[in-house]
């Protein structure tokens, strides 16, 4: 039956100023993976197999048994279909899931991914195929009850018995239980378990290991461990995150992941070339995260600013028509910065994406060179995008009105699906100053007389670098507001400034100070402001470096338009920064407000199209007010109908409870 469209969108869409179908073509990075990835989404929303249950409306448990259920068909579908690739794997998770998570997830999100960076090829061997197909179940299991992103600090043992060639892993105090890996309290049968290396009577750090946790078949946890659910959180309801307490529990040698790392049959350590390739998992999740936060930025805006134009309420003119809420300028002002900002991290994205991957290739060349700044790059950008986009969810919440509070707009759920984002793989804060590390450490190879390369390659250019001692640094103030070019000069100029000003106060507190961590310290917000600048420079040029790219001149205009006001949004934000500093003068500021509700007005024909252009299915986007038809209110009131309570017309409690108090008047 045709599905009769909005008229709001159809009018919308028929005044882009761009084909939607050729940016798609460029988000997913090329006609054929638009193709393919749409084949795979067929693939799904065909197979009765694949039909579900509103999630909104189950408990916990339920919806814990769903998502079970889920996992276990796409795994026998991904078979069936022939489906190998991970890109085309994550297509077909991804719709197949929508907006939940899932308790077999890390399985797949670290377990084997660990597996495969760390581990020999006989490891592989006996443990990939298994995972693979689901007869090994894994988790990864690091955060204690009172240790998270502070490695060093975790308490959990391994130590190596050489008699028996085993070791044997022991959570010696409260605080040593391992707490929040997802999937381990009901779900995984195995665990790689991050815990302090011991042998020949000496600590060697943290170290991975493969350790058995339930009975293959009757899933019965093993002895020695104790293993459960911790109870409900703020969201991730079908994720039976779990703690995991083991007492003197052994595993055999060749359980440690030794593919960098290795301990001899006599106890013999032999350490890594490099003490981060141990981190690799942590790394490439947190390179993924970029991707996630831009597509969950996405997914937010494609709902809100569908909802916005269909959406009418109030006036402009007394006695006129109720607008479309997607005219008045503020609601342009919400939403429009923030889809700029999806669009950005998108290619953010892909950028650290396709670096991982080739710095993870020189690295099995045995060249470590790029790792620091790939460490250090993840592990920022990841903060700065999950910061960012954690609130911007909740905007578009607060920018749907009343309706964005209901389950059925979806945003509560995409909200509480990412918000852990900012915690897991590295506490926001602490990969700031991470960042900051690596940052200051490049300002002094700078300041040694030496050249540094990369994204940090600003750092040579500082005026400090430049002048004599006599003179005083001047930062220049010409700066073309139009220009994409010119405003990432201007961040650049931000970025160095701000890491220069946090390693002079270091440097003034380690001068006052004998310790170099209470310097620290006491310098951390300037260094965490430095990082987020470092992080926000890197965007923008990178948004900057991809218009380059683009033939089709339509759409490089509409994303130069969206370059243009991501950057002159964030200067808005910021301007205390580029004042401070004279990158920009006063002038210059007011008229960075001005061309912003010029660039909202130059964007608003084309919102819609943009949104489409993410090319997320109705099914995906697991939302009410996010339709492609735009018929929000018939599908609301659809929706609400299908409530539990609303199974019965007098609903059993009214009997019981509140018949007797009536009978009483």
């Amino acid at each position: 039956m045709a599905v009769t469209m909005n008229e709001d969108l159809r009018r919308e869409r028929a005044s882009a100023t761009f084909n939607p179908e050729l940016l798609t073509h460029i988000l997913d990075g090329s006609p054929e993976n638009t193709r393919r990835r749409r084949e795979i989404e067929n693939l799904i929303l065909n197979d009765p197999d694949f039909k579900h249950e509103d999630l909104n409306f189950l408990t916990c448990s339920q919806r814990y048994k769903v998502a079970v259920r889920k996992r276990a068909t796409l795994v026998k579908k991904i078979r069936e279909f022939g489906i190998s690739d991970p890109d085309e794997i994550m297509w077909f998770k991804k719709l197949h899931m929508i907006n939940f998570v899932e308790p077999v997830g890390l399985n797949f999100s670290m377990f084997i991914p660990t597996l495969l960076n760390q581990g020999t090829t006989a490891q592989k061997e006996k443990w990939l195929l298994p995972a693979q197909g689901l007869q090994i179940i894994g988790t990864y299991a690091q955060t204690e009850l009172g240790h998270g992103t502070h490695l060093r600090g975790l308490e959990t043992t391994a130590t190596y018995d050489p008699e028996t060639q085993e070791f044997v892993l022991n959570s010696p105090t409260v605080t040593s239980i391992k707490w929040w890996p997802g999937g381990l309290g009901k779900t995984s049968n195995h665990a790689i378990v991050l815990a302090q290396l011991y042998t020949q009577g000496k600590c060697y750090g943290l170290h991975a290991f493969i350790v058995p946790i339930r009975e293959i078949g009757t899933h019965k946890p093993l002895p020695g461990i104790t293993v459960g659910d911790i109870g409900p959180k703020f969201g991730y309801d079908e994720m039976d995150n779990g703690y995991l307490k083991m007492d003197h529990y052994r595993i055999p040698r060749e359980n440690m992941l030794m593919k960098y790392a290795q301990v001899k049959p006599d106890g013999t350590y032999v350490k890594p070339v490099s003490n981060k390739l141990t981190y690799g998992t942590m790394v490439f999740i947190r390179s993924f995260l970029v991707g996630e936060a831009a597509r969950s930025l996405a997914k937010a805006c494609t709902i809100a600013i569908r909802y916005s134009a269909v959406r009418h309420q109030s006036e402009i003119k007394p006695g006129e028509p109720e607008p479309q809420i997607l005219d008045f300028q503020t609601q342009q002002y919400k939403l429009f910065p923030l889809l700029a900002t999806a669009y950005a991290f998108h290619f953010v994205g892909a950028y650290m994406k396709e670096t991982y991957h080739r710095i993870n290739e020189d690295i099995g060349h045995g060249d470590l060179s790029e790792l620091p700044e790939l460490h250090a790059l993840t592990a920022g950008l990841k903060a700065f995008t999950s910061w960012t986009t954690n609130t911007a969810i909740e905007a578009c919440r607060m920018a749907c009105g009343g309706h964005g509070y209901s389950h059925c707009s979806g945003l509560p759920n995409i909200y509480v699906t990412f918000t852990p984002t900012c915690t897991f793989e590295g506490e926001n804060t602490v990969m700031m100053l991470q960042t900051a590390r690596f940052l200051m450490k490049s300002y002094d190879q700078v300041h040694s007389g030496k050249l540094v390369c990369g994204m940090v390659s600003y750092l040579n250019d500082l005026p400090s670098q430049r002048i004599q001692p006599q003179q005083v640094a001047v930062w220049p103030t010409v700066v073309d507001i139009n220009s994409p070019h010119s405003l990432t000069e201007a961040y650049r100029l931000r970025a160095a400034r701000l890491v220069e000003i946090a390693a002079k106060n270091l440097q003034t507190e380690v001068s006052h100070r004998k310790s170099k961590e209470v310097a620290w310290n006491l310098t951390s917000v300037d260094l965490v402001r430095a990082s987020e600048a470092h992080c926000h420079y890197v965007t923008v040029k990178l948004f900057s470096e991809q218009l380059l790219k683009i033939q089709d001149k339509p759409i490089q205009a509409v994303l130069r338009n969206l370059c243009l006001l991501y950057s002159l949004y964030g200067i808005s934000q910021k301007a205390g920064d580029f004042l401070q500093e004279n990158i920009l003068t006063d002038s210059q500021i007011t008229q960075v407000h001005q061309r912003i509700k010029e660039l909202l007005t130059v964007i608003r024909p084309d919102a819609v199209t943009l949104i489409d252009a993410f090319d997320f299915q109705d099914v995906s986007l697991g939302s009410v007010l996010g339709h492609y038809d735009g018929n929000v209110y018939e599908n609301l009131f659809e929706w609400a109908k299908t409530s539990p309570l609303n199974k019965d017309e007098v609903h059993e409690s009214f009997y019981k409870h509140l018949k007797p108090l009536q009978s009483k008047l």
